[in-house]
């Protein structure tokens, strides 16, 4: 099934090129189906980058998305056009009386600041409120992870003695997990921070399970009962020279870095780096959006804060 996007939004053509079905809202109107309504509250710098990559992995499934973007009003994107950001973005304010079947809150290159300390933190808390009434099922990427674990739950951040940067094995710790479901024993993904969170307060948190984890990276997945709330610690969403840019970017600015671990082949970065984690990022957000958000939204939007209490609490 396709993925909804407006006309024109620059991940249509290259969507198009991959194979993936893009249809445009007027048709999918014209279909006696009711889409999954997911929206992206997207907080990365390059957008449209990011834009792509997640909407790559929500159009590759058997069911039929209507992807939405949002933005933060309290902060001024510098690396995407404005005409970019006014003609395929909505604000809070926009959105705030709709509901959503799924949502997905990216990472954010503000990681060594305290929570408090970001623009946009107010206005963010705002919205994250608002998901526990407002869409069925979240999922939250790096440091959107990390700050909804932060404001949901109190589990604090902390800095790492030198930057999480490459491609490391993660394996399943949940078995029963069906986000994991078909995954191998041992999984790659890719990971770019500079502050962590620790397993032993997680696991203090009654309402949250682990669900995998790496030696190298520590804890990767949680959820709540239920799947309400998805928090991924790493990057699954990359394409293949995501970290590549990252490295030339930081080594060309002086920046200490070193050069991504497990990502080019024998750690030489005169190499092509190999994409080794992109059929575990199609399953996980297939996964997700089959198990977490079709299969237990209701198809009456407005019942989700019902539902989601039900979810969560059973009697």
């Amino acid at each position: 099934m396709p993925i909804i996007i407006q006309e024109g939004l620059p991940a249509r053509e290259t969507l198009e090129a991959e194979n993936i079905f893009v249809m445009n809202p007027g048709r999918a109107t014209s279909q006696d189906i009711r889409p999954l309504h997911i929206l992206i509250l997207n907080l990365m710098p390059t957008k449209i980058v990011t834009e792509t990559q997640l909407a790559r992995l929500l159009g590759n499934t058997p069911i039929q998305v209507d992807m939405e973007l949002l933005r933060v009003e309290s902060h001024t994107a510098k690396n995407t056009p404005q005409e970019h950001m006014i003609a395929y973005y909505q604000t809070f304010s926009d959105v705030k009386d709709r509901y959503y079947d799924g949502m997905v809150i990216t990472g954010a290159p503000v990681e060594q600041l305290e929570f408090e300390d970001v623009e946009y933190w107010e206005e963010l808390c705002e919205i994250m409120e608002w998901t526990k009434t407002h869409v069925y099922s979240t999922f939250h990427i790096c440091w959107g992870a990390q700050a909804a674990l932060y404001y949901h739950y109190g589990i604090r951040k902390y800095p790492l003695d030198e930057k999480l940067f490459g491609v490391y094995a993660h394996s399943i710790t949940h078995k029963g997990s069906i986000l994991f479901r078909g995954f191998d024993d041992v999984f790659l993904v890719p990971h770019s921070r500079h502050t962590t969170i620790r397993k032993q307060d997680v696991e203090a948190v009654k309402e949250l399970k682990i669900l995998a984890e790496s030696e190298k990276a520590g804890v990767y997945a949680i959820s709540t009962n239920g799947g309400t709330q998805i928090f991924i610690t790493g990057h699954s969403e990359y394409d293949t020279g995501t970290l590549e840019k990252e490295y030339l970017r930081d080594k060309t600015a002086g920046l200490p870095i070193h050069v991504p671990e497990n990502y080019y082949p024998d750690d030489d970065d005169t190499k092509q780096p190999r994409n080794t984690w992109r059929s575990g990022a199609n399953l996980i957000y297939s996964n997700w959006l089959n198990y977490f958000v079709y299969q237990s939204t209701p198809y009456d939007l407005a019942a989700i804060p019902e539902t989601r209490r039900r979810q969560e609490h059973p009697e």
